[in-house]
């Protein structure tokens, strides 16, 4: 066998590996799927939160924002992220914003900086 069989083989090797690994994990019982799918929505409501936050925080203030100093959430419906420029060095044109994500909503659901409210959005359950 030349070098070029022993590379074809090795590499079907691998692949009949991997089928025979697969095939044979066990089917997950509707207890893991469900959790499964809560992390997944939770990581998702996060992840746009984390987009959607900073960018209507700029549009409304001219400041960049990076990281929330705090997040509230229920892990469920909706994600709160705080900016407070007290408890950070970073210097902001405003004291605290508070922007609120609802999944029902699909975006963000109320805006709140320094006390006034620039977006409110209706929450429907």
């Amino acid at each position: 066998m030349n070098s070029t069989q022993k590379l074809m083989a090795a590499v079907v090797a691998v692949f009949a590996i991997g089928f025979l690994m697969v095939g044979s994990n066990k089917e997950q019982t509707n207890e893991q799927k469900e959790a499964a799918a809560m992390i997944r929505a939770l990581t998702a409501m996060q992840s746009m939160a984390n987009q959607k936050c900073p960018s209507a925080i700029k549009r409304k203030t001219g400041d960049t924002v990076y990281f929330a100093t705090s997040t509230d959430t229920d892990k469920q419906t909706y994600v709160s992220l705080t900016w407070d420029a007290s408890q950070t060095e970073d210097k902001y044109s405003f004291d605290k914003a508070v922007c609120t994500l609802h999944l029902t909503v699909g975006g963000i659901s109320k805006l709140v900086i320094d006390g006034e409210t620039l977006i409110e959005k209706e929450v429907k359950y």
